[in-house]
């Protein structure tokens, strides 16, 4: 379905403070708008460090703001310790605001932090909702636990800004599988403005630079970012270790944000294992999933929509700290035959670790228990933004024509 939209634009924010997830899910709902509609314009407003890594489609752009990195214990620092968080604050807002202003957008979508980081979107959804623009939260399937996740907007209010901004409330996953506010005091006027939209369907990149991926069957093992992925790593690398029986070939993807001290150790400690090979990112990983054997991952978003998308089969270790919503999403996930999960101390077990990775590429994949993925997000965001650009269209062309 190709469409034209005449000049529309649309700006969407990433604060993207830990990670590559919050940046690969914008950039994969634009290139899927892009895709559909030839006179459409996307621009992505990204704290991500390596943003510019990536490859964009025609008519999507981003604006890199000064980087902000999440640390392990939940508090925010200045990628560049030199400058002051407060005055790295400023400088995001001041661009994101300047940005919205030059740009115009018929639409904003803003992902995951309905208010920014630190509210620093706030000034700027004021400012869009006075000129017009539409503007849509896009939540996560899962967000964390509820009573975490109540703490932190109640002490922010973001609930009721929620209500006062917003004129949709997207949920990328399907009703039946998670409800991301489940366990919170929704007020009605945010319930009526949910939709949830489905499981954003990854597809792959058909680039034409040749792909580095092995040539024999292999199973991934990828941390998305790698910022808290070395544990995982140290479990795969302790099962091969353990059992000189587990002999199928692993691909594994450390992470571009994987300390230096830990991807350093973790690649010695490799150097006498056999059938490991080991990259430390490749932007491209929708090739490497569709091309894997089996996945082994943290149980992020995008892997997750990876693995039910090219339907293979998994194994998660999710990470519990300091949010829970990857061991929240993988629960789910289990208790509905679509993969296979290990609690972290499970798989510090060099002995289940190695059972369950032998066994894992004789599992059956997601699609064998469930008919009903849902992966029809990004078909279901494209409908939406026709219906509301083409609404737009035909009231300017009635207000020109009166």
């Amino acid at each position: 379905m190709t469409s034209r939209l005449n000049d529309a634009r649309i700006l969407m924010y990433s604060h993207d403070t830990f990670g590559l997830g919050h940046l690969r899910r914008c950039r994969t709902i634009a290139h899927a708008l892009v895709e559909d509609y030839r006179g459409l314009n996307v621009l992505i407003i990204s704290g991500a460090t390596i943003a510019g890594a990536f490859d964009y489609r025609a008519r999507v752009d981003f604006v890199k703001i000064p980087s902000i990195i999440k640390l392990r214990n939940g508090e925010y620092t200045s990628l560049d310790r030199h400058i002051d968080l407060q005055d790295t604050l400023k400088m995001r807002r001041s661009i994101i605001r300047h940005t919205a202003e030059s740009f115009q957008p018929d639409v904003f979508i803003v992902d995951k932090e309905p208010m920014g980081l630190r509210g620093e979107v706030e000034e700027t959804l004021e400012y869009l909702k006075s000129q017009g623009t539409k503007l849509v939260i896009g939540l996560r399937d899962v967000m964390d636990a509820p009573q975490l996740l109540d703490a932190e907007w109640k002490r922010n209010d973001v609930m009721n800004k929620i209500a006062k901004f917003y004129d949709n409330v997207w949920v990328y996953g399907p009703p039946d599988f998670h409800d991301p506010l489940n366990g919170l005091d929704v007020p009605q006027a945010v319930r009526d403005r949910m939709e949830f939209v489905g499981f954003l369907q990854r597809s792959q990149t058909q680039s034409e630079i040749d792909n580095p991926r092995p040539k024999d069957d292999y199973i991934l093992v990828t941390t998305g970012g790698g910022g808290d992925g070395s544990e995982l790593i140290d479990d795969v690398l302790n099962a091969y270790d353990y059992d000189k029986t587990l002999t199928h070939k692993a691909l594994v993807v450390l992470g571009p944000y994987m300390p230096t001290e830990q991807r350093d150790r973790l690649l010695s400690k490799a150097a006498h294992i056999p059938h490991l090979e080991i990259i430390q990112f490749d932007n491209r990983m929708e090739d490497l999933v569709a091309g894997a054997k089996a996945v082994v991952s943290m149980g992020g978003y995008n892997t997750v929509c990876e693995i039910f998308s090219f339907d293979k089969p998994a194994l998660i270790v999710p990470r519990v700290v300091p949010r829970e919503e990857q061991l929240i999403r993988a629960s789910r996930a289990k208790e509905l035959g679509l993969l296979d999960m290990l609690l972290p101390e499970e798989a510090e077990n060099p002995q289940l670790m190695a059972e369950a990775l032998k066994a894992l590429p004789h599992r059956q994949p997601p699609s064998a228990n469930s008919q009903n993925l849902q992966l029809d997000g990004l078909h279901n965001i494209s409908r939406r933004i026709a219906e509301w650009l083409h609404a737009s269209e035909d009231i300017n062309a009635a207000k020109a024509t009166g």
